[in-house]
C-alpha cells in the first residue's frame, strides 16, 4: 500500500467544523445568526481542538434557498452582514491559528443574478448561453426530469418562449458549464476569495455541472441519479484545478451524490488532480436509519476504493441531514451516550472528521407540530405537492418529520434563557424545545459531557497520526451490533470496540487473540475495564471503548 503519511497534507490532518451561520449565533436581533456571532464564538470552536471552519454561503442572495441562490458572488447578504464583517471573521479565525473555508455553489445562480437577468433578456443576448435554455417538447417540457425541490427540471419563461434548466428550485437556474466563458468568469470569482486569504472550498453539489448530453428522457424520472456524474465533469475539475486550484495551499472536499466508492475515486485520486476529498452520501441516501451493517459494507468499500491515492471525508449530519443522535442513535434515555459513540465512530474511521454545529453538545432534531412552523423549502414543496394529490396533511407531514432538513438547522443552544441564548428578537426557525436541558453552559461545566469528550477525540487524534494515517480493518463483519475495528501505523495499533445497541452484547474476540495488551484511552462509561470473561468481553448499551495497544 502507498503510505499516505509520505504524502502528509494538513487537511488529511485537521478537523472541520461546520457553521450553518443562520443558525449559530445573532448579534443585532433579526432572529438570524450573522458574521459577527460567529466571530464572537469563534473561542468556542478553537477550544474543541478544530483546524478548520466551513461556513455556509454568506454571499448577496433572495434566501429562498438559505443562501444557496445567489445573486452576487463578491457581496455579503445583508442577513449575515458587511464585507468588513467577514474580512473580521477571516482574521479572527486565522489569528487563532485555523483556516476558513467557504460554500462554493456554481452548479446555478439566482434567478436574480446579473447573469441570468441579461440571460433570459432575449435570445440573442451574448449572456443567453451562459444558462440551459430550450425549446418545448410536445408543447410541453424538453424531457420529464425532475428537480431535488420540483416536480420539473424546466420552467417556462414567456418572454422568450423557452424553458430553463434548474436542479433544485425554479429561483435556480443552472449555469450552462460548457460554455468556456462562464467557466473563466467562475474562475475570477475563485481567484477573488482564495487572494482575499480564504482557505479552501467546500464545493456544493460540484459533480452535477456536466449536464446528460441530449437531455433525454428518464426512464425512472423519480431517480434523480441522471442530474450527477455525466461524461465531461472531469475535464471540467481538471480545467478548474489547472487554471486555479493548483496554484494555492488549500483545501477543496466535493459534494458528490449519487456515487459509490469506485466512481468516488476518480474524484479525488492524486494523480488526477481534481479535488482534494470527498462528502459522498451513501450513508445518508442508504440509512434512513442506523443499520450497522450496511454501514460497515460502505466504510469497507471506500476504504478499499481510496486507501493508495484518495481521501475520504467523515460525517453522519449536516444542514442538510438530520441530527446524527436521533437519526442514528438514541435521542432519549442514552442520548449522551449514543452521541459520543458516534463522536467517537467519526473521529476514529479513515478520512477527515467533520462536526456540524450543535453535535458537540448532542442537540437532537426537531418534531414541529404544524408545517406552519418549517422552513425547509424541499419539505414544505413536497407537503404541497403530495397534499394537493388529496393525501391528508397529517400523514404527509408525519412521512416529512424525520429527514426534514430544518431537523438540524433549528438555533444552536447555547444557554437556558430564552430562544436558548441564540436571540433577542424572535428566531428565523424555531428553537428545539429542549433547549433547557440541552445547551452549551451545561456541558462546559461538566468533566464528563459530551463537548469534554469531543476535545478529548480531537487532542488524541492530532497527538496520533495512526488515528489519520493507519491501516484500517473490520474484525466484526456480520455482526449486526458490535463494530470492532483496528487502526495501524508504524507498529502502533488501537482497536475501537462499539456496542450499537441498547441491550448489553457478549462479543467474542478469538481473532483478536493479544487483546490483553490493550489498554483503555478513551470510553464514553467512566468505569470500563474491558475485563475477559473468557474469550469474550461484556459491552453495555451503547458502550463505545477505544483501546491503545500496550
Amino acid at each position: 500500500m502507498m503510505d499516505h503519511a509520505t504524502r502528509r497534507k494538513w487537511w488529511k490532518e485537521a478537523v472541520v467544523y461546520q457553521v450553518y451561520w443562520r443558525s449559530f449565533y445573532d448579534t443585532d436581533g433579526d432572529g438570524y445568526g450573522d458574521l459577527q456571532g460567529v466571530t464572537e464564538k469563534l473561542d468556542h470552536i478553537k477550544e474543541l481542538g478544530v483546524d478548520v471552519i466551513w461556513l455556509n454561503p454568506v454571499y448577496e442572495s433572495p434566501d429562498h434557498d438559505n443562501g444557496y441562490d445567489i445573486s452576487n458572488y463578491y457581496g455579503m447578504m445583508d442577513k449575515a452582514g458587511t464585507f468588513d464583517d467577514f474580512k473580521r471573521l477571516l482574521n479572527g479565525v486565522h489569528q487563532r491559528g485555523m483556516k476558513l473555508i467557504m460554500d462554493l455553489v456554481v452548479n446555478h445562480t439566482s434567478d436574480q443574478h446579473p447573469w441570468f437577468v441579461e440571460s433570459r433578456s432575449s435570445r440573442d443576448n451574448p449572456k443567453r448561453d451562459w444558462f440551459i435554455w430550450k425549446d418545448a417538447k410536445a408543447g410541453g417540457p424538453p424531457n420529464n426530469w425532475r428537480s431535488y425541490f420540483e416536480p420539473s427540471a424546466w420552467t417556462l419563461d414567456e418572454r422568450t418562449g423557452q424553458y430553463y434548466f434548474h436542479s433544485f428550485a425554479v429561483e435556480q437556474p443552472d449555469l450552462n458549464w460548457d460554455n468556456p466563458e462562464l467557466r473563466q468568469e467562475v474562475y475570477r470569482m475563485m481567484r477573488f476569495w482564495l487572494n482575499l486569504g480564504i482557505d479552501g472550498f467546500r464545493m456544493d453539489v460540484i459533480n452535477l455541472l456536466a449536464k446528460k448530453k441530449g437531455f433525454p428522457d428518464a426512464q425512472n424520472p423519480a431517480n434523480l441519479e441522471y442530474l450527477g456524474n455525466q461524461p465531461g465533469i472531469h475535464a471540467y475539475l481538471q480545467e478548474m484545478h489547472q487554471e486555479v486550484l493548483c496554484h494555492y495551499d488549500i483545501m477543496t472536499v466535493g459534494e458528490i451524490p449519487f456515487v459509490g466508492a469506485e466512481d468516488g475515486l476518480l474524484y479525488v485520486a492524486e494523480g488526477r488532480k481534481e479535488l482534494n476529498m470527498l462528502f459522498h452520501f451513501q450513508v445518508a441516501d442508504d440509512m434512513p436509519s442506523w443499520d450497522l451493517l450496511r454501514y460497515k459494507e460502505i466504510q469497507k468499500n471506500w476504504y478499499e476504493a481510496l486507501k493508495e491515492e484518495g481521501w475520504n471525508s467523515q460525517f453522519l449530519n449536516n444542514h442538510d441531514h438530520t441530527r446524527q443522535v436521533s437519526r442514528y442513535g438514541n435521542d432519549g434515555e442514552h442520548r449522551i451516550r449514543s452521541a459520543k459513540q458516534l463522536a467517537m465512530l467519526v473521529h476514529t474511521l479513515p478520512g477527515t472528521p467533520y462536526i456540524f454545529q450543535g453535535e458537540e453538545i448532542g442537540m437532537t432534531g426537531v418534531r414541529f407540530e404544524s408545517i406552519e412552523d418549517y422552513r425547509d423549502i424541499a419539505m414544505l414543496n413536497k407537503f404541497e405537492e403530495e397534499t394537493g394529490k388529496g393525501r391528508p396533511a397529517a400523514e404527509v407531514l408525519a412521512s416529512l418529520q424525520p429527514l426534514s432538513r430544518d431537523n438540524s438547522r433549528t438555533p444552536m443552544q447555547w444557554d437556558d434563557s430564552p430562544n436558548a441564548g441564540f436571540t433577542k428578537g424572535t428566531p428565523w426557525l424555531r428553537v428545539n424545545p429542549n433547549y433547557k436541558d440541552i445547551h452549551v453552559q451545561k456541558d462546559l461545566a461538566s468533566r464528563d459531557s459530551i463537548y469534554r469528550f469531543y476535545q478529548q477525540l480531537i487532542s488524541l487524534r492530532k497527538a496520533n497520526p495512526v488515528m489519520v494515517y493507519g491501516d484500517y480493518r473490520d474484525w466484526s463483519e456480520g455482526h449486526p451490533k458490535v463494530y470492532a475495528y483496528t487502526r495501524s501505523y508504524e507498529g502502533t495499533v488501537w482497536l475501537v470496540l462499539q456496542n450499537h445497541s441498547a441491550e448489553s452484547v457478549r462479543y467474542p474476540l478469538a481473532e483478536l487473540s493479544d487483546f490483553t495488551a490493550y489498554k483503555v484511552l478513551l470510553s464514553n462509561y467512566e468505569d470500563t475495564t474491558l475485563a475477559l470473561e473468557g474469550d469474550a468481553v461484556s459491552l453495555r448499551p451503547y458502550e463505545a471503548v477505544l483501546c491503545g495497544m500496550v
